[in-house]
């Protein structure tokens, strides 16, 4: 202990404790160096020049930063990015990106998929328009049988599946990991 420096206490619930000290351990410090760093933030330094507390406020032009997760995460992290077809730091920057921003993000294989399945509804709208402006100036060369309502019939519902099956694997894909048993 530095000469002139006291002790600081105060009493908690078990709880706040349990997880003071949980937020000391993620920031690989003790509880003192924790609570020390809080006093100076919210008053200030004891003594002029002594070290404070800061968080980093500088951004690097590469926009990097280094993250430590626990193994378990890491294994998880793992599963998902490869579910989704991408690689780990891919898919941890589209994670952050869409909490901080509050996005749905969707990797370029399933947007493209999507855009495909746009294109082919506009197409059916087409056909449909074309038809029914036939049917309405009563074209009766251009009319419509029962096997050309059941192809755009056959064609909307392979679209309608397409597309569920690729909403659900993009839900699947961000479940995807190994199981965890439940006690």
């Amino acid at each position: 202990m530095m000469s002139g420096n006291t002790h600081l206490q105060t009493w908690v619930s078990r709880e706040t404790k349990e997880r003071f000290t949980a937020i000391a351990r993620a920031q690989g410090i003790s509880e003192s160096a924790l609570l020390k760093r809080l006093v100076e933030v919210l008053i200030g330094p004891a003594v002029a020049g002594e070290p404070t507390f800061t968080p980093d406020q500088s951004v690097l032009p590469s926009g990097r930063i280094s993250v430590r997760l626990r193994a378990d995460d890491l294994l998880l992290l793992r599963e998902r990015a490869i579910a989704r077809g991408m690689p780990r730091s891919t898919y941890i920057s589209l994670l952050v990106r869409s909490h901080l921003r509050r996005l749905a993000p969707l990797p370029d294989v399933e947007l493209k998929a999507l855009k495909h399945a746009i294109g082919e509804v506009s197409a059916i709208g087409r056909n449909l328009n074309q038809i029914a402006r036939a049917v309405n100036l009563g074209d009766s060369a251009a009319a419509v049988t029962r096997a050309d309502v059941h192809a755009l019939l056959r064609a909307c519902t392979g679209l309608r599946d397409a597309v569920k099956a690729l909403v659900n694997r993009n839900l699947d894909s961000w479940e995807a990991g190994y199981e965890t048993t439940l006690p």
